[in-house]
């Protein structure tokens, strides 16, 4: 691939440019905005010119409701080789398409499993998508070429292809992207009257529950209208769940020995169907999710501190597989928690106490 065309600069738009530009590929922005493409092209994105001629393949990162119409004018103006698309939704674009009576040999829909809480080309970087799934949806009528470029595409932003049915994919993305950021809004819902006293006593947990509820809402509007179905689907099964845990809540605070009894019992059935459904979740590279052991330190809130951290472990021969910040309330500290393989635990906590990090357990 030697040039492309993105219509569309935010977040994805933008971040693929990054990645496409920084590997040597001529890459043109065009958006509805053209302030937002002249940001992205001082990113080092591309050029918000228009092409001279033809492109390899044309990338379209538009709102899902916008994605049809963008495609199908391209392909009637015949800009590029083949095209794409990377909104979450792929089955409704598709059929969009259709109905337009666009050829579809030249077109794939793809979507890339990477996002921030944040939109905009300032929050675009090159590297969003190494490691990510990056969904691809050929069906028998996609051309070779459409699906080498897109293939290509992928290789040079460094994310990892997996081929689906377009409403497969749908469904799956409901379960797995969708619901979490509704699920996640409606508990920081609950915050918004909360009283303050609650408010300050917020930890990790909530933080963890509540990070993605700060996306852009217009953004999420555009994306769960496109997939309403499957996503209203998702959420049936977790309002069934819901019902039947208030009601075992309520038992426990019977005074009935036998209805307190029910009551564990549901809570019980919920939270290991939770622990079951997550181990499922894959860990580390996508293989197989692991156990680790945390190595919790203290750390004072200042410069250099956390790279200092760092940096003693791997001076202990460790290597930190993941790490979380849990922030001290009123206090200028935090609690690192480094996990590290179950051997090495042991060896890490001596190497860093010897060192004068205070170890929490």
């Amino acid at each position: 691939m030697r040039t492309a065309l993105v219509i569309g600069t935010g977040l994805i738009g933008t971040s693929a440019a990054l990645a496409l530009a920084s590997r040597g590929v001529t890459v043109h922005l065009a958006d509805h905005d053209p302030a937002q493409a002249r940001t992205a092209a001082a990113l080092g994105a591309g050029t918000d010119e228009a092409p001279a001629g033809r492109v390899d393949l044309v990338v379209v990162a538009v709102p899902p409701a916008h994605v049809a119409a963008t495609l199908a004018g391209a392909i009637r103006d015949g800009v590029a080789r083949a095209y794409m698309d990377v909104a979450s939704v792929k089955g409704g674009p598709r059929r969009a398409l259709l109905a337009l009576g666009c050829d579809l040999g030249s077109y794939i829909g793809t979507h890339p499993m990477a996002g921030k809480e944040r939109s905009g080309p300032l929050a675009a970087t090159a590297d969003l998508f190494e490691g990510r799934p990056w969904v691809l949806t050929p069906t028998h009528d996609t051309d070779t070429e459409a699906l080498n470029l897109a293939l290509e595409l992928v290789a040079l932003c460094r994310a990892v292809p997996v081929v689906m049915d377009a409403d497969a994919h749908d469904r799956a993305v409901a379960l797995v992207s969708h619901t979490p950021q509704l699920v996640s809004s409606m508990v920081a819902a609950r915050l918004e009257e909360a009283d303050e006293t609650a408010v300050r006593l917020c930890g990790q947990g909530i933080r963890d529950v509540t990070r993605i509820a700060a996306s852009d809402p217009g953004m999420w509007v555009d994306i769960l209208s496109a997939n309403p179905g499957p996503v209203a689907d998702v959420l049936a099964g977790i309002a069934a769940d819901l019902d039947e845990t208030v009601r075992a809540l309520r038992s426990l605070d019977s005074a009935d020995q036998d209805k307190r009894r029910d009551g564990a019992e549901g809570i019980e059935d919920v939270l290991r169907r939770g622990n079951a459904g997550r181990s499922r979740v894959p860990g580390k590279h996508g293989a197989a999710p692991a156990t680790y052991e945390i190595v919790a330190v203290l750390l004072s809130d200042e410069p250099g501190g956390l790279a200092r951290l760092f940096a003693d472990a791997g001076r202990a021969g460790v290597n930190v597989e993941d790490v979380r910040i849990e922030h001290a309330t009123g206090q200028q500290a935090g609690l690192v928690q480094l996990m590290v393989e179950p051997a090495s635990a042991p060896n890490l906590t001596a190497a860093l106490r010897e060192r004068g990090w205070s170890i929490r357990q």
